[in-house]
Order: structure tokens, then sequence, then C-alpha cells
């Protein structure tokens, strides 16, 4: 489990007042600092601040401005890591939000511990960088990948990644020209198993080929047919 402090800032944005307090009581006593936005264009001005947060519990059903809304203007300028609260069984909602950029989702109700793993999952992907050195760095076919500076770019060109997406290219790098399976994908970088309809890993991984497409013309991830996926290493 991710240890806590007082450095990582957790914005909740839910319309869901006595939710969004239990949470708050909660997390802070697990060592989080936390604050609240129960109108979500104050959580949209709150995440755009010059002090953004760490990480942003994001609900989706809110009035003024649904949490969709909210992802798609804050993945126009930042890459703050997102976990969506969605309805329980609402596929649509679970897509769409990973379409736009989340890295994770969580349906309600859910259980303290569950979030907690989920919240630390996303925060062990931040701290990758910190944890290796520069060593790690890749170079596959055309992409550039720093660890150590938690940046990367496909043909000299600068990739704007999420959290989950640069693990997940990370991973792909690390076994260019092997098959890395969607377990494989799922428990080391989202931390679950893989349920039968979870469509996570897909949603993720056409994120990250359209950010590639637009910027090269080559294919540099392979899908392997009821395996998984595999990174082209050239010609």
């Amino acid at each position: 489990m991710y240890t806590a402090d007082t450095h990582v800032r957790i914005l909740i944005i839910d319309d869901d007042t006595e939710l969004t307090s239990m949470l708050r009581d909660y997390l802070q006593h697990e060592g989080f600092a936390v604050n609240i936005a129960n109108d979500p264009r104050e959580g949209l001005r709150l995440a755009k601040t010059n002090q953004p947060p760490s990480l942003i519990l994001l609900d989706v059903m809110m009035p003024h401005l649904n949490g969709f809304e909210v992802l798609r203007q804050l993945r126009q300028t930042h890459l703050i890591p997102v976990l969506m609260l969605t309805a329980k069984g609402d596929d649509y909602d679970k897509i769409l939000g990973l379409e736009l950029g989340a890295d994770d989702y969580l349906a309600k109700p859910f259980n303290h511990r569950e979030l907690l793993a989920r919240i630390s999952a996303i925060l062990r992907r931040l701290a990758l960088g910190s944890r290796m050195n520069s060593q790690q760095d890749l170079l596959v076919n055309g992409i550039s990948l720093s660890v150590s500076r938690q940046q990367a770019a496909c043909d000299a060109q600068p990739l704007s990644l999420t959290s989950t997406e640069f693990s997940i290219l990370h991973l792909l790098m690390t076994h260019a020209g092997e098959r890395v399976s969607k377990i494989q994908i799922s428990e080391q970088i989202l931390e679950k198993k893989l349920s039968p309809y979870d469509r996570s890993i897909d949603m993720h991984v056409s994120n990250l080929r359209k950010k590639l497409a637009a910027v090269s013309r080559d294919e540099k991830i392979k899908t392997v047919r009821g395996a998984g996926y595999l990174m082209v290493t050239g010609g």
C-alpha cells in the first residue's frame, strides 16, 4: 500500500455533500490533504490553480457541469490523474471517462479500502520516475521515454500522456517485440484483476495509439488478437 503524506493533495469534485464530507474525513485519517468542491465549476477552477492537486476524485452526475465535461476541459491543459466515480454497472460512463483520459474508475457504492487501493495504485505510477534513474530511459522504434523526467516523445515530437498511458507505454517498451497480455497490464499497471468485460485496458491503449498516430504514420503498437499487445521494434 502506498504510504500517504500531506504533500499529496486530493481534490474531490462531487455535489453529494454528505459523501464528500465522509470521504474527506477518511482520506485525511489516511494521511492525505483533501479539498472539496461540491460545485463542479469551482472544482475545475481549483484544479487549474498554480498549485494543482496531486489527484482528483471526480463524480459523473453533477448539476451545471457533468464530470465528463469537467474532464474534457481539464485534459485540454492538465494531466492531473483523475479517478472517476461512476454509477454501478454503467459501462457507458466507464468507457467514456476512459476515452476522455481518466486514469481509472470506481463504481458507487464502493468500499473505502478499495478506494484507497485505487488511489494508491495511481500514486505509485506517478512516483515511478522518482524510483528509477536515467538508465531506465528507453528508445524503441522512434519512441523515446525518460522515466526519470516522466517524458515521452515519438519521432522527436513530445507526447502528452496521462500517468496510466505513460506506464503502459513503459511496460510495452521494456518488452518490445514481445506479447504483453491485458492481464499483465491490468495487474502490473492498474493493480487489479482483469474482469471478463473490463475494457479499461482497451481504452487506455486506444488513447495511447491516437497520440502516437498524431505524430507518426508508422504503427507502433499491434494488437495480438485474444492475447494482448506488442510494441513494434521497427524494420
